[in-house]
């Protein structure tokens, strides 16, 4: 996944997965839309992520899944 989006260091939040730049772990916006919440609600809670920078996240893990599908 592309540096300019997601970064990790353990030195912070323990060296989870977050946007770079921000303390903002990766795994809360999955945690939004898979719960009741929406990509909306994510970004009023959060709002040093820009709509940008979660919809280029969520277009990235997409192909990074279907690059790595098996054929059927």
């Amino acid at each position: 996944m592309n540096a300019n989006l997601v970064s990790r260091d353990p030195e912070i939040m323990s060296g989870a997965l977050c946007f770079t730049g921000t303390r903002v772990p990766v795994k809360n916006l999955f945690d939004y839309l898979e719960g009741s919440s929406s990509l909306e609600e994510f970004l009023e809670d959060f709002p040093s992520i820009s709509r940008e920078r979660a919809v280029a996240v969520l277009e990235a893990a997409r192909e990074r899944l279907a690059a790595d599908a098996p054929a059927a």
